[in-house]
């Protein structure tokens, strides 16, 4: 993969396609299905986990107000649902281990 920062699901596929062999569109199938089971897992559990890899966790904000700093004007900010995601011990340490490598 290249160093720009964003990686698209075609370059995952793609990178599957080099180790595995297998076919474009069969690799591009299998990302968007982990990508669909991950969204799924997240609406039906609120938790998803990958071992050796993270957890998405899906979290309610309530509504409260929020003010512009310029104007001071006040709003209302609705609810909303937003996802985190905690990294595993083994992905920090993997990571930690490659960026102090540079």
């Amino acid at each position: 993969m290249n160093n720009k920062q964003n990686i698209s699901r075609d370059e995952i596929a793609e990178a599957i396609q080099a180790d595995f062999g297998f076919n474009k569109k069969l690799c591009l199938d299998i990302v968007n299905d982990i990508i669909e089971i991950v969204i799924e897992g997240l609406q039906s559990d609120k938790k998803v986990k990958i071992h050796n890899f993270g957890t998405f966790i899906l979290n309610k904000k309530n509504s409260r107000i929020g003010r512009n700093p310029k104007t001071k004007v006040e709003y209302n900010i609705p609810s909303r649902n937003v996802i985190t995601f905690k990294a595993s011990k083994v992905l920090l340490k993997y990571v930690n281990n490659k960026t102090n490598d540079k």
